[in-house]
Order: structure tokens, then C-alpha cells, then sequence
């Protein structure tokens, strides 16, 4: 939990200086801007998600504080793209989804929509600050606009690119929304093309649900999912359990291969979480709950 005592001695020494020199003031919250940014996965090796549920949000407001003493800091901006959609990803969203009131399930789906827009945000303003203009290039030209990008914007391309078609999904009755599927698939193939074995294949695990998850008639291709699926796996040296989840939840149910389903969930409930791949134990925890909540599903999700 080094990272959240960062943050919060960070809140605490910002509040303290709020009678301080704008000078002074404004080279402290730099370096504690740089501390924890640079800080690491602080949360990645945590096996207790429900502690990080309740801690997240105080972390990630925090930072929005910290941001708003340093409005360009590419770092920060980087760790709340991504913060904020981890956070809606395992918690806000799942919830939802879990969730046996109609209603509740609606207002927790549309937060979680508005989490991912708020992270896609964050995600556009650090790209525009390493490329200027970035923000109307995408919008008029996603290829090229992207072909600028380098190795070091990768991380943002990732999550931007998430958090945005997270948003899409999560809207699916909004045809505005819809036409922005083209400016995701840009951001994730520039990435793809810069460093495939980013966080241990994390950008062909998308590419799992970006081709499974459409019908071919829309562009989406089992075959090359299941290619990302096998790339995916063997980046991460088999140590992460959601690239199985995914492709069940994708590949599996719309091809309607209730055996298969069964068996890759079963692969990823097998997997000892908490005593294995720590730098991947809470994302397997997260992925492990939604392979138990899918396996419960399946009589819905499956004609036969």
C-alpha cells in the first residue's frame, strides 16, 4: 500500500501549504506529482480487492487534486486514465451487472459510463501533450494522427483506447458514439504495432473482444481472436487469467460452444491467484470473479 501512503501524504502536504508561495507550492506538487505517477502498480500484487474498492477512490481523487496544480502532467493524467477504468471496470460495471434490481443495474451501468469517459479524458489530454493537436487529429484522421505516436505514448494510446470502447460498449443505443469505434481500433493497432508484449499482452487480450465481440458482418473475425487469445497467452507466460475469461465471453458464447465456455472459465477459476504471479494477483482476482459470474450465466447465454 506504498502508493496510497504517497498519496495521502501528498493531499496532506498540499493542504498544508495552501497559504505558501505559488513558487514553492508549485515545485512541491511537481515532485509529489512525479512520486506518484512513477510509483508503480501499487494495488497490482493486493489480494484483497474489496480493500481496493474503498481505497481507490480516495487514490484517485487525490490525483485529480494533485492535477490541478499541474494541469500538464503527462504522468498523472496516465494514472487516472487508467485508474479510473480499472476502477469501473472491477467494481462499478460488475456491480451492475451482478445486480437483481432492474433499476440499480441501469444507474450503475450508466456510472460506469461515465467513469470511462472521464477516464478517456484523461487519457486524450496526456496525448495531446506529447502531440500537439492530437485531440482534432483523431478526429479527422485516426491513422495518421496516430502514425505520430512512438513507443513512450503507448501507455496512453492503451488506455484511452479502453477506456473509450469501454464507453462504446456501455452506450451501444448511442449511434454517435458508435461511429467513434474506428479512432479505438487506431489507437489500439498503433499500439499493437509499437510494443506487443505491452503489460504482458494486454493489447492482443482487447483485440480478443475486439474481433469476437462483433459479428463478422461488422468486421469481427473468430479466427483472428483466437490468434490474439494464443499471442496473449504466451506474452504473459500464462500467468494471467483474463485473456480465457475474455474469449469465453466472446468467442465461446457467440459461437455458442457451451463446452468450450465451460472449460476456459474452469482453466481460469483453477488458477491459483493468490499464491501465483504476484504482480498479476489482483487483475486475475477481478478476471476470476466475472469467470464465476459468467459460469452462473450460462444457462442463459446458451440455447442448448
Amino acid at each position: 500500500m506504498a502508493g496510497m501512503r504517497a498519496i495521502a501524504f501528498a493531499a496532506a502536504l498540499i493542504l498544508s501549504m495552501g497559504f505558501a508561495g505559488c513558487s514553492p507550492r508549485s515545485y512541491v506538487i511537481g515532485k509529489v506529482a512525479d512520486a506518484v505517477s512513477s510509483g508503480g502498480e501499487s494495488f497490482a500484487a493486493e489480494d484483497d480487492p474489496e480493500l481496493v474498492r474503498e481505497s481507490a477512490p480516495f487514490a484517485l481523487k487525490a490525483m485529480e487534486s494533485l492535477l490541478a496544480g499541474k494541469p500538464d502532467h503527462r504522468g498523472l493524467l496516465l494514472s487516472l486514465s487508467k485508474g479510473f477504468t480499472r476502477y469501473a471496470v472491477a467494481f462499478v460495471w460488475q456491480d451492475a451487472a451482478e445486480a437483481s434490481d432492474p433499476a440499480l443495474s441501469e444507474a450503475g451501468k450508466e456510472r460506469a459510463r461515465r467513469l470511462y469517459l472521464r477516464a478517456r479524458e484523461y487519457g486524450l489530454r496526456g496525448l495531446s501533450i506529447g502531440l500537439p493537436g492530437f485531440r482534432e487529429a483523431i478526429a479527422a484522421d485516426p491513422g495518421k494522427a496516430t502514425a505520430a505516436a512512438t513507443t513512450g505514448d503507448v501507455p496512453l494510446l492503451f488506455w484511452t483506447g479502453v477506456s473509450w470502447s469501454l464507453a462504446i460498449a456501455s452506450a451501444q443505443a448511442d449511434p454517435e458514439m458508435l461511429a467513434d469505434l474506428p479512432r479505438c481500433e487506431a489507437l489500439m493497432r498503433r499500439a499493437l504495432a509499437l510494443q506487443e508484449d505491452f503489460d504482458g499482452g494486454a493489447i492482443h487480450e482487447y483485440f480478443i473482444a475486439f474481433e469476437g465481440g462483433r459479428p463478422e458482418a461488422m468486421g469481427g473475425s473468430p479466427e483472428r481472436a483466437r490468434r490474439h487469445f494464443e499471442r496473449a497467452m504466451a506474452l504473459s507466460g500464462g500467468k494471467k487469467v483474463s485473456p480465457l475469461v475474455t474469449l469465453a465471453e466472446t468467442v465461446s458464447v457467440r459461437a455458442q460452444e457451451r463446452k468450450e465456455f465451460l472449460e476456459l472459465l474452469d482453466r481460469a477459476l483453477a488458477f491459483d491467484a493468490r499464491r501465483k504471479a504476484p504482480e498479476y494477483r489482483l487483475a486475475n482476482l477481478v478476471a476470476q470473479r466475472r469467470a464465476r459470474w459468467l459460469k452462473g450465466r450460462v444457462d442463459e447465454l446458451f440455447l442448448e
